[in-house]
């Protein structure tokens, strides 16, 4: 049973902490951990995913591999280049979005750019990929990461560089804090409106190690959480990070270890719908839910 007042948002895993072994180990590891929805979000040498280099017989198989054990891949990367010609670039956005829509993934992120003279071109290829997407059932969204996308100030001047619906946001608490050492509860609040997912984890402080297990670093998850459910957020929430083992099935142990446990922060209990527990939980189906239990209003 729920408590009175919490909420069930969908959660789904990134492939991040797998990238050191094989794709199969991979997507056994993010079903062993306890997920059915993936994100294809970190691309690696021998595995593209949506990449303009992905070929045909490529994309049948990941779809193959996926589906032989139940996940559903929702996401991918959108990469792009500072240097490329805009014509090639723009031949190369529409291609990753064709195999995205092969693969059903319904959202590309991109991770924006970090050089000040590429901004304008990469508004212009973002607005080429809002459109494109648009027109092909495939959401672009951009998060906390650096350059174009550092701020919440930075991520609404996107908003309005780009200027299409179907370029949005996503939130990465982890990542302020790396980038540019903020406050991202502070950093959430201009843009909690815009926001259609959270990327979960975590962070010690500017630049230091992100690949933790949760509770470790210093985001505050029951405040965000807190702010995101008075927004009317209905997630999903995108599990990133654990603890990187030696082998694959160490960093599924990790993996899975962090859905039992995803918080035990509180938050002050004299403060109004504050949240007493957030964790993963997954279900007999192998469908996730991030699980917000609060106390009840003052």
């Amino acid at each position: 049973m729920w408590a009175a007042g919490a909420v069930a948002w969908p959660i789904a895993c990134l492939n991040r902490p797998w990238t050191k072994w094989s794709c199969d180990e991979m997507l056994d590891g993010v079903k062993a951990a306890g997920f059915r929805v993936i994100g294809l979000q970190t691309p690696t040498p021998a595995d593209p995913f949506a990449g303009a280099a992905a070929k045909q017989e490529y994309l049948v198989a990941l779809k193959a591999k996926l589906a032989a054990r139940g996940l559903e891949a929702f996401q991918g990367r959108l990469q792009t280049r500072d240097a490329a010609p805009e014509a090639d670039e723009a031949a190369a956005i529409r291609q990753q979005i064709d195999h995205a829509k092969f693969l059903g993934l319904r959202t590309l992120i991109n991770t924006g750019t970090a050089k000040t003279d590429a901004y304008a071109k990469w508004y212009r290829a973002m607005a080429l990929a809002a459109a494109y997407g648009a027109d092909h059932g495939v959401e672009i969204v951009v998060k906390p990461h650096g350059g174009v996308t550092a701020t919440a100030a930075d991520l609404l001047t996107c908003l309005e560089k780009v200027n299409h619906p179907n370029f949005r946001l996503w939130y990465d608490a982890g990542n302020v804090i790396y980038y540019t050492g903020k406050d991202p509860v502070a950093e959430l609040e201009p843009i909690v409106g815009h926001i259609r997912a959270f990327t979960a984890k975590d962070c010690a402080g500017k630049g230091a190690e992100v690949m933790t297990q949760f509770g470790t670093g210093k985001v505050d998850f029951a405040a965000i959480f807190r702010r995101l459910k008075k927004a009317g957020f209905a997630g999903p929430i995108v599990v990133e990070s654990c603890a990187i083992g030696v082998t694959a099935a160490e960093t599924t142990a990790n993996a899975r270890a962090r859905t039992a446990n995803f918080s035990r922060r509180r938050s002050r209990p004299s403060e109004p719908d504050a949240c007493k527990r957030i964790w993963f939980r997954g279900r007999g189906d192998g469908i996730g839910w991030a699980r917000v239990e609060c106390e009840a209003p003052a």
